[in-house]
């Protein structure tokens, strides 16, 4: 039986800063967006912010090591969009998250695509970092249906 995975949507206007001198949003706004969207989508699943699940599991983050997107059709200044987003895939130590930003007619305007890794301290490298295995209990958490 296949896990479905949970999702969270953010809502968003777009703002006058968003765009660029022709009126559409200005390409790396969107990836701004994406990364909030998945730092939403952490707090969703495991019911605390990203700074909580930092403390709670002793890591250093989860940081981006791939990123790219889709562009379909522009958004520009005072659409109102939505960024679905959900972890499509975990393995041992990263994951992969995909953001769907549709318009307000439920046009999707923008897909994109993050790959993470789950990191914590170097043991042997003061200052630097190492990939750690993902915690049984945060992908639970990420299980449709997962109490929060």
């Amino acid at each position: 039986m296949e896990r479905r995975m949970l999702s969270n949507t953010r809502h968003r206007t777009i703002e006058w800063g968003d765009c660029d001198p022709a009126g559409i949003v200005f390409n790396p706004r969107y990836f701004e967006w994406f990364d909030a969207a998945t730092a939403a989508l952490f707090a969703r699943a495991l019911g605390m912010t990203k700074a909580a699940m930092v403390k709670r599991h002793g890591i250093v983050g989860i940081p981006l090591v791939d990123t790219r997107a889709t562009f379909h059709v522009p958004c520009s200044y005072g659409d109102e969009v939505r960024i679905e987003s959900a972890v499509s895939a975990f393995r041992r130590s990263s994951f992969d998250v995909r953001h769907r930003l549709l318009r307000a007619d439920d046009t999707l305007a923008v897909e994109g695509f993050e790959t993470r890794v789950w990191v914590g301290h170097h043991p042997d490298r003061p200052g630097g970092i190492k990939a750690q295995p993902i915690p049984q209990e945060v992908i639970d958490r990420f299980s449709e249906g997962s109490p929060a």
